[in-house]
């Protein structure tokens, strides 16, 4: 079936999971390109995001004279002229992240259809499939990078304090700001948050759940772990990873398979480490600790800290033990 290779005979996976996924190549069919051309155009926007956020600085010097020097004029507007500039870029990831939510969505939509198998879905849609696996690596990726930069949450408070007195002094002076009192409380909100990428798609995810009462619940739990089974044969198997043509495809794949965990014990009612689970927890986790551990520590911080049910009596001592920090 073109891009995706039927590469096992026998079922490996409870949800069957055994295919070869091309993350690398997929390209959309007729009856997928009104929908991949719409996400297509957010997911441009993401490396962009990605670069700008590697490349964020923040204001800790000029914050810090100004809380030194309350009543020096020049001082506090050096403060505040280095901040807005950067405020507006987090501007920017929050109003991306409603981007991607929408995206998520669109793509869901059309991967939890009634009438067929998630294998199905996932061979016939391939390329939405790649693109769903795209958008968890960005989220993935844009965490990871928030989660070693301080310097978001403290040139955030800053800004909010300063319009905060601002509004105060001249209860007119909203109007000038770039960010209004309304935005910065959402904004607030999202960067709160250790992983705000995920808990956007983790939500919107959930969303999708509730507002679509006519699709059942096992059509989005399903996709996603036979999504999560398919990165877990095809990291584990070395003549399925010898089909990657770039060895950063291995990461990829690490990545879409945690973010995609996490979404299932989100979603569903009993989580991903019940016994259960339509995940093979065990299994997953080990793939990740035979990867070297720099690649890899935040995706297991991602499982420890971000899941919901991990800490629930139902989820076995051995899956707790494998998850443990060294």
């Amino acid at each position: 079936m073109g891009n995706l290779i039927r590469v096992l005979t026998r079922d490996i996976d409870n949800n069957g999971g055994n295919f070869f996924l091309d993350f690398e190549n997929a390209q959309p069919s007729p009856s997928e390109t009104e929908v991949w051309e719409k996400v297509n155009q957010v997911l441009m926007e993401a490396q962009v995001i990605l670069d700008n956020l590697q490349e964020y600085r923040g204001a800790g010097e000029e914050i810090r004279e100004a809380i030194q020097s309350p009543g020096v004029d020049q001082v506090q507007e050096k403060a505040w002229s280095a901040v807005v500039p950067l405020v507006i870029k987090l501007k920017t990831f929050y109003e991306f992240s409603q981007k991607l939510e929408r995206s998520l969505q669109c793509l869901l939509d059309v991967l939890t259809i009634s009438g067929s198998f998630p294998t199905q879905q996932l061979e016939q849609k391939q390329a939405l499939a790649r693109q769903f696996a795209h958008i968890l690596e960005f989220t993935l990726r844009f965490d990871e990078l928030k989660m070693t930069n301080p310097a978001i949450q403290n040139d955030f408070s800053y800004y909010r304090r300063t319009i905060s007195r601002m509004r105060i002094n001249n209860p007119t002076s909203e109007a000038g700001n770039e960010v209004n009192n309304e935005l910065a409380n959402r904004m607030s909100l999202f960067y709160a948050s250790a992983t705000p990428m995920l808990k956007t798609l983790s939500d919107a995810t959930s969303k999708f759940v509730s507002d679509n009462p006519d699709v059942p619940i096992e059509n989005t739990t399903d996709c996603l772990s036979t999504m999560a089974s398919v990165c877990k044969v095809m990291l584990e198997t070395p003549e399925y990873r010898s089909r990657f043509t770039n060895e950063e495809t291995v990461l990829f794949c690490l990545r879409v398979m945690v973010g995609v965990i996490i979404l299932y014990d989100h979603v569903h009612p009993a989580g991903a480490f019940v016994k259960t689970s339509n995940i093979d927890m065990k299994g997953c986790i080990r793939v990740l600790k035979e990867q070297p551990p720099s690649r890899v520590e935040a995706l297991l911080n991602a499982l420890r800290y971000t899941t919901k049910h991990l800490n629930d009596d139902t989820t076995s001592k051995q899956i707790r033990s494998l998850l443990q920090s060294n």
